[in-house]
């Protein structure tokens, strides 16, 4: 557990020091998230699977997540004692932080068995004002992945900018109709304030206010920008995880079953740490339960990226000709 504890904690500490001293740790924030992590991937190593939960380390950075971006809030909104550079720094930092750190730990969190780790991976989420993607991502992207009725699952020939638009309304609406499917089948009635969707947005109302008692109006936009490039990085990865692949339809018109083949993986060792193995994503798919020390990359059978996957959401924000 040690790499991944480093490699997932080392930018939120030099971020952390980034946001209360300024100096020349806003530089080596955004290095420890970019060029570190690009530079350590070229080492041939390899992290093997372990039996280990990992739940400690998950916890741990949820901690980090709040505490985090709280501090950044305060920090841009109305640190004085930072400079432009630094702030833009310490922006970038904390945007490539919480969309590639907190949104895989909130990932695994909103998979957990148990119901508080659960909540607690939704309501990272709702602190990035992206909570419907928990009722998206369970009962919408995991039931109809590589199919046209998951909204995150990217066509072939479909530009990443193109793609984002149509996922920012499909992905609300597609969770939000499955929740209500949810709902009907329910042997009990249920209130309507226990639609987990009143939670997603007054706890984004909440994450709202904190902020401007943070650090005033400029606080609140600071806080809805560093949540909306979050948001940017959660796309990405969605988006270069499943581009074009989709599951053959039967003759009973539905699709077969979810394999190896319906995601592409990203077999490179540091920033599978960082990213607490997301980007062993076939395995996750196939099991979803699986704690990420036990995923499993297997490159004979499942579909691979030629880069890393933060490299290739950098890829993916140039348009191609005719691309969207």
């Amino acid at each position: 557990m040690i790499w991944y504890a480093i490699a997932s904690l080392t930018p939120a500490v030099l971020l952390a020091l980034a946001c209360l001293n300024g100096g020349v740790f806003p530089l080596l924030a955004v290095l420890s998230i970019t060029v570190f992590v690009f530079s350590l991937d070229k080492l041939s190593r390899h992290l093997p699977e372990s039996a280990a939960s990992g739940r400690a380390l998950t916890l741990i950075l949820a901690l980090v997540h709040f505490l985090l971006l709280a501090l950044g809030v305060w920090a841009l909104g109305a640190g004085a004692h930072l400079g432009l550079i630094d702030k833009l720094l310490i922006f970038t930092g904390l945007g490539l932080y919480f969309g590639q750190v907190s949104n895989s730990n909130a990932h695994e969190l909103i998979h957990a068995s148990a119901r508080l780790p659960r909540r607690i991976g939704a309501a990272i989420y709702i602190s990035l004002l992206h909570g419907h993607h928990v009722s998206a991502h369970l009962h919408v992207h995991h039931v109809h992945v590589a199919t046209d009725a998951d909204p995150n699952s990217a066509r072939k020939g479909e530009g990443f900018w193109r793609y984002a638009l149509r996922v920012i309304k499909g992905e609300f609406t597609a969770g939000l109709h499955a929740e209500a499917a949810r709902r009907a089948r329910a042997s009990r009635p249920r209130s309507s304030w226990q639609n987990p969707y009143v939670a997603y947005v007054l706890g984004g109302m909440i994450a709202l206010v904190v902020s401007f008692l943070i650090a005033g109006p400029k606080g609140l936009l600071i806080y809805i920008a560093i949540a909306l490039y979050a948001q940017l990085q959660l796309l990405l990865s969605d988006y270069v995880q499943h581009y074009g692949l989709r599951r053959r339809i039967g003759e009973s018109g539905k699709p077969e079953p979810i394999g190896a083949q319906h995601s592409w993986n990203a077999p490179k060792w540091y920033s599978n740490a960082m990213m607490l193995n997301a980007p062993k994503h076939s395995d996750h798919h196939m099991r979803p339960t699986r704690a990420f020390p036990a995923l499993e990359n297997r490159p004979h059978a499942m579909p691979q990226l030629p880069h890393s996957l933060p490299v290739m959401a950098v890829i993916a924000l140039v348009p191609r000709s005719g691309g969207g």
